[in-house]
């Protein structure tokens, strides 16, 4: 591409995204989100002010040099870009579309002190978008130090581990529970928001590296953590299990038919292949769906559920809308699709029609209170408010937990009243030696970027661990 050197851009305002038009993506699969021109991504990049202080990169988790690659896409350089970006985030085109820029690293942007940040999810999105389509460079190998790593957990902490650690020669082998690696960027999130061609060329980017995937292997049934270390030779271990344990409620009606975990409803219509309709996978096709949240998850499982057929659906939270852990771009399309948000809103019962099958939900309302821990009004029921809303199918989407199979299977390890993994914050190492941890089975429930970040860490500090003659041991019985 030819370049021309052209002012910047001081416009207070983001290049528009192109997306899909709201009555249209109600009823299909594909991606929301349509991407930058490669003229929309020059353009949007010459608003970046070069800062000397680089606050987006500090804002990021895993330290992406954002304006080193962004100044290559203002100069036209996409391919350069795209091996800057790769230096510190081996899952570009995944972060480009799910991570909460507006709470890391745009948020942090000088262009955000009058006016708009600089898009740079959009911008790591097209350069990852525009490797894939243009380039398609096979990935060396690089030899071996002869060092054998074992990663638990196909998701984004395990691969970015995984990744990092092959960057330094390691043979790394990723042990995955499911039938695909990529945690829940395969069973989770759903295809309009990330279409899982974009997941499956960064893992086979990863295999490329010399990573090494076995799925269907789940540890602490399959094989034990002692056994991957005195029977295959693994010098260190990292835990990316993520936190997949679904929360219910304990309301009456709860075991209803018709009643679905987000994680359910969602691994069914997307690593199940549920909305296509060439795969005979079960799930319910409602006329009317309540769901239980206010995150990401309940969002995505909402939007998935209206795709689905549903001729109403409602998102039922009990604080204010402006409370939502969910990003505001996910609510904003949610709204533009048609989705109901009942804010101030909690569930009491379930109830079943007479075959069994939920019919309804008994709701009463909210108001704002005094500021919990968190800093947010804490909701306060309203007396004599209960009102009843007809639905056929309930999701709920309040939390996750890790899974209990390595608490249960594997001795040595802490873990908190929550379940979750305790790990050093700096380097992931948990109370036994050699054995790391990172990602939502530490944190419990996160974003995609976050459990990267973790990834990066423990990668660091195994190839540490490694180098200093050190390798995992299996305690004493």
């Amino acid at each position: 591409m030819e370049v021309q050197h052209r002012k910047p851009n001081m416009s207070l305002t983001k290049v528009p995204m192109p997306h899909q038009d709201p009555i249209e993506r109600a009823s299909n699969f594909n991606e929301v989100a349509l991407g930058y021109t490669a003229e929309m991504a020059m353009e949007e990049a010459r608003r970046c002010l070069q800062c000397k202080h680089r606050p987006c990169v500090n804002g990021c988790p895993v330290h992406v040099k954002i304006p080193e690659f962004i100044h290559l896409v203002a100069e036209g350089e996409f391919a350069a870009a795209y091996e800057k970006i790769l230096e510190t985030n081996c899952l570009p085109a995944v972060c480009g579309r799910v991570c909460p820029q507006e709470n890391q690293c745009e948020e942090v942007c000088a262009r955000g002190i009058k006016g708009e940040p600089v898009g740079i999810g959009r911008l790591e999105r097209f350069v990852a978008d525009w490797y894939m389509e243009n380039v398609r460079k096979s990935i060396k190998k690089l030899p071996s130090n002869g060092h054998k790593v074992a990663i638990i957990g196909g998701g984004p902490a395990g691969l970015t581990c995984a990744g990092d650690l092959a960057a330094l020669g390691y043979e790394v082998t990723i042990f995955e529970a499911f039938q695909k690696a990529g945690g829940v960027l395969v069973y989770g999130i759903p295809e309009f928001r990330l279409p899982k061609v974009i997941v499956a060329a960064e893992v086979d980017s990863l295999i490329q590296r010399g990573v090494r995937i076995e799925t269907n292997m789940v540890i602490g049934r399959v094989l034990s953590v002692d056994e991957l270390i005195t029977d295959y030779n693994f010098e260190a271990i990292f835990l990316g299990t993520g936190a997949g344990l679904p929360v219910f409620l304990k309301i009456p009606g709860i075991g209803l038919p018709g009643v679905y975990s987000a994680n359910e409803y969602l691994t069914r219509a997307n690593l199940m292949k549920a909305y296509d309709q060439r795969y005979d996978t079960p799930i319910r096709i409602s006329r009317s769906v309540a769901v239980i949240g206010g995150g990401n998850v309940a969002m995505d499982a909402a939007r998935t559920a209206l795709r689905l057929g549903a001729e109403k659906v409602y998102i039922v939270y009990r604080r204010s809308e402006a409370d939502m852990p969910a990003r505001l771009e996910e609510v904003h399309h949610a709204k533009e699709e048609g989705i109901e948000i009942l804010d101030y809103t909690d569930i009491d019962a379930i109830e079943g029609a007479d075959g069994g099958e939920v019919s309804s939900i008994q709701v009463h309302k909210m108001r704002p209170g005094e500021p919990d821990k968190s800093g947010r009004p804490r909701p306060i029921p309203v007396p004599d408010s209960q009102f009843s809303l007809e639905v056929d199918t309930v999701i709920l989407a309040i939390g996750t937990s890790p899974n209990p199979l390595i608490r249960h299977t594997t001795e040595g390890l802490d873990f908190d009243k929550w379940g979750c993994l305790i790990a050093d914050e700096t380097s992931g190492a948990t109370s036994r030696k050699g054995v790391f941890a990172g990602g939502d089975a530490v944190t419990g429930a996160a974003t995609v970027i976050e459990a990267m970040g973790a990834g990066k860490k423990a990668a660091a500090a195994i190839h540490e661990f490694i180098a200093s003659g050190q390798r995992a041991e299996v305690p004493e019985k």
